[in-house]
This record gives structure tokens, sequence and C-alpha cells, in this order.
């Protein structure tokens, strides 16, 4: 078995259920303190339960996309090694809590994210804006264009899938800055699903539009959620294509440090998250794909997906757990 091989099987074992407690305990933390209208408590709990999990973890981790810099971030820096240094190298992206803004209000789509891959696989993204396109699985290669209007994508779109276009329904945030984008759009006769925050969920909820009633993702998000909502990608085998938004010498310096050479590159999901992948996200909040954390008086029930890219597995765990000492 060659070291490629091993890596893999490494993977596989964590698939099942360590990683699927990963998520779970960060969700649970900030569900606690859902609707309190803290941001900054809510995402300090589910960082500080994500990485006490993590370094239980059999694995030689190393954080590529998680809450900031080390000067910016106490924990789960970019840098930081977790786990317990014996198993397969990795390199971990996350998010404790995509979504700080809804779980602080109690809104849809709030997730504790973390997507786990082979050494060197994930892209190593600066904390820019990225432009961003995706779609779920099932259409012919390369049916998006970044670089196409909106009325061409969601032409192409609704072709592929065999209906109209105004039965095609695509995702954006509510920003001032996507004003032009959604009456692009809506100038089509598609609809639009505006978000006011979670990109990574708007991203993930393209792989299953009969679900969620999203077709399509559009607009500009963070580079780092955009690494993140890439690995689901991949898992699921949908497509996304997202380009950094250098537009500054200060922003472009740092990406230059980064290994990043070419400002203008068009990222594809396989190029932001390659090799095996694993992905699991556990629902903090209500939401389209996942249900949030809910707390009885004896046990609290959570509900997860667990994605492998080599497999394309999709797993969907909704545990009720009684021993509520772990939590």
């Amino acid at each position: 078995m060659n070291m490629a091989q091993n890596i893999a099987a490494g993977l596989d074992r964590i698939l099942t259920m360590e990683v699927v407690r990963v998520t779970e305990r960060a969700a649970v933390a900030a569900a606690r303190l859902r609707g309190r209208g803290d941001e900054k408590a809510a995402d300090q709990v589910a960082v500080d339960a994500m990485r006490q999990e993590l370094n239980r973890l059999a694995i030689k981790g190393t954080v590529v996309i998680g809450e900031g810099e080390r000067d910016e971030a106490p924990m789960l820096y970019i840098g930081e090694e977790v786990g317990t240094g014996k198993g397969p190298a990795v390199d971990i992206a996350l998010d404790p809590l995509e979504g700080t803004t809804i779980c602080a209000k109690n809104l849809p789509n709030a997730l504790a994210v973390i997507a786990i891959a082979e050494k060197g696989s994930l892209l190593f993204a600066p904390d820019v804006y990225m432009d961003k396109i995706a779609i779920g699985p099932g259409y012919p290669d390369s049916l998006i264009d970044i670089d196409a209007p909106p009325a061409e994508n969601i032409a192409n779109l609704a072709k592929a899938k065999g209906v109209a276009v105004p039965d095609i329904t695509a995702c954006i945030l509510d920003r001032p800055r996507h004003a032009k984008l959604i009456d692009a759009v809506r100038a089509t006769g598609a609809a639009i699903r505006l978000i006011g925050d979670g990109d990574v969920a708007g991203v993930i909820h393209t792989t299953d539009p009969e679900e969620t009633g999203i077709d399509i993702y559009l607009g500009t998000g963070g580079a780092p959620e955009g690494v993140l909502a890439a690995a689901a990608l991949r898992c699921t085998g949908g497509q996304m294509q997202g380009r950094l938004i250098l537009d500054t010498p200060e922003k472009i310096a740092p990406a230059e440090k980064m290994g990043i050479s070419d400002p203008k590159r068009v990222y594809r999901a396989q190029d932001m998250a390659r090799g095996d992948v694993l992905f699991a996200a556990t629902g903090v909040t209500d939401g389209n794909l996942l249900g949030g954390v809910k707390f009885g008086r004896t046990f609290i029930t959570t509900h997860t997906i667990v994605l492998r890219s080599s497999s394309r597995t999709v797993r969907e765990i909704k545990a009720r757990h009684q021993d509520l000492e772990k939590f």
C-alpha cells in the first residue's frame, strides 16, 4: 500500500463518527446561545468545542482555513496544529460557526462546518472576497462560466435541467454590492432567494435543489468560505468556479506570500479542494438542508451530513444524545 492509499485509509477511518463528533460539539455549543444577540460569544464557544474535539482525533492536522492569522485568533488560527499527532497528515478547513449573525438572531441555516483533506490539498486562501458561481451535480462539465453574464448561465442551467428559466432559483447574499447582479437575475425571470449571511450553506444548498429549492449560487463572498464550499461540492460532484478579488496592492502582496501568483486565475472546485476530501456540517439553527440542534429535558438531538469525495458518499446522521455531560 503506497502513501496515498495509507492516507485515504486514514481518512476513511475518521469518516463515520469522529468527524461528526467535531461538528456536533461545535453546533451544540453555539446553539445554546441562539437568539442571544452575541455573535462573538456564540462563535467563541463553538471554537472552543471544535478545538477540544479535534485534538482527540488521531491525525496530524494543520489548520489552513480557520479563524484568522495567529495574531488575530487565539485558537484554530491558520497554521495551528491539531490532533493527537498520531495518524495521517491532513489539511483542515473549518468554520465552527458559519453564520454568526444568523445564530445570534436565531435565523435559518447556521452551521458548524469542517473539511479534511490530504496534506497540501486545500487552497491556502487569503481573507479576501471571492467571486463565486456554483451548481449541483448531474450536469455536463463546464456548464457554468464565471465570466459569462448571469442570463447565459441561468439559461444554460435551465436547458440542462429541462425546465423554463422562471423555474430556476438563484441564491445570492443580500448585500449592496450585489444590486446589479440581483437586477440582472430578475430580468431573466428567474427567482432569487436572498440570504443575509452564511454563503457556505448557500453553495451547499445547490447540491440538493429538490430539498432546498436552490439551483444556482451567484455573487461574492469570503474566499475561505469558498474553499469550504468547494470541498462540499467535490464530494457531491457539483460544479463551482471562483476568482479571488485582488484589486489592491494591499491584497495582492499577502496573496503572493501564500503562493498565489496569478490574481486573475479562475479556480474550480477541484483546484480548491484536491485529492480525497471529507466534509461534515451540523445544523445549529433549522435550515433548508439540516435541522438545528434540539434541546430536550433528558436529551439533545443533532442533524449532520458527512460527505466523501472519493466515494461520493453522502451520509445523513440524525443523532439523539442522552449523555449530556459530554457537551
